[in-house]
Formats: structure tokens, sequence, C-alpha cells
């Protein structure tokens, strides 16, 4: 950590007012929120591209009482909110951070609307919050997301962009919306109408030679495109190397690598680390995770090794919640990509077993939940089973219904398929007679129509990706051989812990004090869901305003 005096200041090579490392979601409204407050900003980007996890997003946002949200007439008092929060944080985390997310979100949102108009957004319907039943809870969902984006219009810029992790069949552009429906295109008319209307939509832009992003890819290029508008610079392949201090703590600047070269850059208000987690750091993984989630079954951009939260914690920056991640269960499929389960785990012909072939708990919860239950458990992997009705019904991720399961999965074990589900317990190695118990048990329960030993379907968002023509939406007997499992781990998002934040997104020490200069929001910073998940977009929206409130702080905007 390089540190000046007064009488010996660095060779500054660059000066900004303010400087944003790392170009996701936060980082980007960190230095679209300079930009527009007459900051001369500067974001910097370790990558080779611009978007981070953010781009590998189905780029939901959860902020209450956006004007979105308004329009549609869901709106509730704020204090409701912070109940909410406060509820689902346990006291994890202070009020006034809590406060101020709920309060200052919404304000975003309008300076959005007021001076960047390419970034628009639209309602979820029905995507229920991940807790609905708490106290300031919604089923109706407070989800916001980006209409589709023509990446013609950012011109060169589109280059640069990181790609999407997600395919979907047919090459159709889809929102959040529009999977809900068309996850359903065997079992409703919606389905199938809007499986229509979205092959029209994918045919024009074709003819029309538009170039369509949607889910986070459309959230990155309206953010892109605005910071283009609002002439701030996006510098590319310019990692973080350190921060600058001076002989009292307070960060002057940093020194990053540029060109193959370390590159001194002044921040005369500060520096927002929005750099990501330590998604794919083997050692710190094995430091601070717990065992089961150590192995790096991470989605979250290869970029995102950790290196801004260990700068800022060697700056004097505390740390919270390294223990934690954005838990996800997954697949790892033979190739070494990662397969996110969201909507698949409320599939109704399917259970989800551990090594042994027992449930252990509700597989259609939040997914935070579920992998939280899974590694208090012990279970360091488990299996997805489903018998044929599900493959004829419903897609697995790429996998239309109806189709098999790739050949490649089964060729690594992935898979199995099997006629008996003895054969599937030897197949996987799952004991016989319990496997063969638990299905039994659960297509009683199917039978009687309530999940009385894990409640799966009494919530409004295990609801949300089930069959609507069914009478509970996520049950379904397992009776149609062949049988298959599909093996999954505990995987994430990203992780969770970081830099400890106050409620304007100053890092503080471990005293509680702000270490004067230094921000950080997104992964990169302590997260203020505290180990829990409020809704789809409870990762991005928090990291985007606390990268808007720590841009304010820095140009001196008080509230």
């Amino acid at each position: 950590m390089e540190q000046s005096t007064d009488a010996s200041p660095p060779a500054w090579q660059h000066e900004v007012d303010l400087l944003v490392v790392g170009a996701g979601a936060g980082g980007m409204t960190a230095a679209l929120t300079g930009g527009l407050s007459g900051l001369d900003t500067l974001l910097v980007e370790k990558a080779s591209t611009y978007g981070g996890t953010t781009a590998l997003s189905g780029g939901g946002i959860w902020v209450p009482n956006n004007p979105t949200l308004e329009r549609a007439g869901i709106t509730d008092p704020e204090e409701r909110v912070v109940e909410y929060l406060e509820h689902i944080t346990g006291g994890r985390v202070g009020r006034d951070r809590l406060r101020a997310y709920a309060h200052h979100g919404p304000e975003m949102f309008r300076m959005f609307e007021s001076r960047a108009r390419h970034l628009r957004f639209t309602w979820c319907p029905g995507y229920s919050d991940y807790h609905p039943e708490a106290p300031g809870g919604r089923p109706e969902g407070r989800s916001v997301e980006c209409p589709p984006f023509d990446m013609r219009r950012l011109g060169e810029l589109a280059a640069t962009q990181r790609g999407s992790a997600m395919k979907v069949p047919g090459g159709l552009i889809i929102t959040s919306a529009d999977y809900v429906h068309l996850n359903m295109v065997t079992r409703t008319w919606r389905g199938r109408w809007r499986a229509l209307s979205l092959g029209v939509r994918s045919t024009l832009n074709r003819l029309r030679r538009r170039r369509m992003v949607s889910l986070g890819q459309a959230l990155v290029a309206r953010l892109r495109i605005s910071l283009r508008d609002a002439g701030v610079p996006v510098w590319l392949e310019t990692p973080l190397l350190e921060l600058v201090r001076d002989a009292d703590g307070a960060v002057l600047g940093a020194v990053v690598q540029r060109d193959g070269a370390p590159y001194r850059i002044r921040a005369r208000r500060g520096v927002v680390v929005a750099s990501g987690g330590f998604d794919h750091n083997e050692a710190m993984r094995k430091e601070h995770l717990p065992e089961i989630g150590r192995a790096d079954a991470s989605g979250g951009a290869d970029s995102n090794t950790g290196d801004g939260i260990q700068i800022g914690h060697a700056a004097g920056g505390a740390l919270d919640l390294m223990d934690d991640a954005w838990w996800m269960p997954a697949v790892r499929k033979p190739d070494g990509r990662v397969h996110s389960l969201v909507s698949e785990r409320s599939i109704p012909n399917s259970v989800i077993l551990t090594p042994a072939g027992e449930r252990f708990t509700n597989e259609a919860s939040p997914y935070v939940t579920f992998v939280h239950e899974q590694i208090a458990h012990g279970h360091p992997y488990l299996w997805f089973v489903m018998d044929q009705t599900a493959r004829r019904r419903y897609p697995f991720g790429a996998v239309v219904p109806g189709a098999d399961l790739p050949q490649a999965w089964y060729d690594a074990g992935t898979a199995h398929k099997a006629g008996t589900l003895d054969e599937l317990a030897a197949a996987t190695g799952m004991d016989a007679t319990t496997l063969k118990a638990s299905i039994a048990r659960w297509n009683g329960l199917v039978a009687g129509g309530k999940d009385t030993d894990f409640g799966r379907g009494e919530s409004a968002y295990d609801r949300y990706y089930g069959d609507p023509t069914l009478p509970n939406p996520v049950l379904g007997s397992l009776t149609q051989a062949p049988y298959l499992a599909v093996r999954i781990e505990a995987g994430d998002l990203g992780t969770k812990g970081g830099l400890l934040t106050d409620a304007h997104g100053r890092v503080v020490d471990a005293d509680g004090g702000a270490v004067p200069g230094l921000y950080a929001t997104g992964n990169a910073a302590a997260s203020v869901m505290g180990n829990d998940y409020a809704g789809a977009g409870a990762t991005i929206g928090p990291a985007m305003v606390f990268g808007y409130l720590a841009a304010l702080h820095a140009a001196g905007v008080t509230h």
C-alpha cells in the first residue's frame, strides 16, 4: 500500500474527481451518477469487456417504490419496506443502511428517468418477493427489468460488452416476464401464444437487422450508452493494483495497470471499489466459505477474483459476511460451465434428494435459502430426480420439453437415466430402499395435495414458476419411467462478503469510522441483504443504489 505525505506527493499521471473501479451495474451507476453530478469521472475495468456479472444475469432490479412500480400501483409505506428488510436480515445489517436503501432507491430511478433517457424499466408482474409471507413482503413482486435493447445504438462500443451465458432455444430474445409463460409452452395457451409472439418478434428483428439483447445484457447496454452520453470514459483492461493514501490514511487515488505498466490516478473526491466478489479466487474461497461451498461452481464473471476487496482491506476497510455467497444450486456441465437452477426446482414431477436418497427441504424455496439448507445438512452434492412426465412437459435449462438431456451429461456422469428406481439407485449411488421410500412418500403427499413434510408450494414464490394447470402448481407424482437424475452442487451467483460500508457507501474501518476517500458497492461490499435475499434483483438493486449514494456523497450532495 503506497503512502505519501505533503512533502513528497506521488507523481500523478492522470487526475479526476471520481475514480470508479469495476464496470458492472454498481460501478456503472456510480460513474453515471458522478458524471451527471458534475464530477470529472473515470470508470476503469479489469477485464477486456464491460458488464461484469450483471451482463451474465437476469438483470432484475429489486428497489421498492420506484416510479415503474408506482405507475403499476405497487407501492408501500417506506417503513413497511424497512420492516421487510429487517425481518429477512435478522439484525445482521444496520437499520441506517436499510433505511438508506429503501429511501434513496426510488430517488435513483427518478434521476434515471429525468436525466438518462436510455434507462427505462418494466415491472415483472407476479414475480414474488422471495419471502412474501414475511412482514412487509409482497406476493405480487417488486422486481423490474429493462426492455430489450438494440445493440446497434451502441456502435463500436457493442463489441466490448461481455456476452451472455444464457442460451435460449431458437435464439429468442426474452425478458423475465416472458420466461415465466414460455416455461409453460406445452401446458398453457398463454405459454403457446407467448412463444408464437416471441418467434414473430425474432423474425422481424432479423429482417430489420436489429441486434436485440435482453435481461442483464439490456441493463448493461443501457448503462453503457448512458455513460457515453454523459461523457464518462471507460478504460478496459485496467486492473486496480493499489490505493494511494496520505499519512493519515485518507485515500488520494489509485495505481492501476494501463498498457502493461503501473499508472497513477489522482481521485480528488474519492475512489469507488465496485470490482465484484471473490467468486473465482480459490485461496479466498478456501479461507472464507463453508467447506461445501468452497469448490468454484460460480456463475460470476471470470474476472471476479477479489482483488478490490483485498486492496480495500489493506487500506483499512473492515470486512463482513465473508463466509456467505449468493448461493444457487447448480449443474456443473462437462465443459466446466455452470447452469444455475431457478425455475427447474418448481418442476412438479421432480424432487431433490441427498446422496443417500432422502428429501431434506423444500425444493422450490428461494435459491439462497435452499443452499443454506444444503450446507447446514452437510450434503456435498444432491440429485435432481425427475420422471418422463417432467421431461415431456417442462424445459430444463436450454433443454426443451420432450428432448433428452445432452449425451455428454450422461457420458460424464452428470446425469443418469434408468428404467426403474432400483437401476437409478445403482447408477447414482443412492440407497435403493431409501430412494424408493422417498419417492413413495412424495407420491403420497402429491395425492393428498399438500407437502406436509417441507411445505413446498405454500409460498407464492414457490408457485411462481410452477404449473398453473395443476391443483398445486409445484406438486406432481413421479411414476413414469424412465427416471432421470442430475447431479447438482452448491453453486453461486457471486460471493456476498466484502468491504463493510455505511449508509453513504463509505468503507468503514474496524472501529466503524469512515476510511476517507474510499467507497464500495456491489459484491465488493458486504451485502445490505445480510445472509438472505429480498427478491429477484436484490443483488443488482443494492449495487446500483449504493453506487449512486457513493457518487452523490463524493460530489458533496447531502440528504
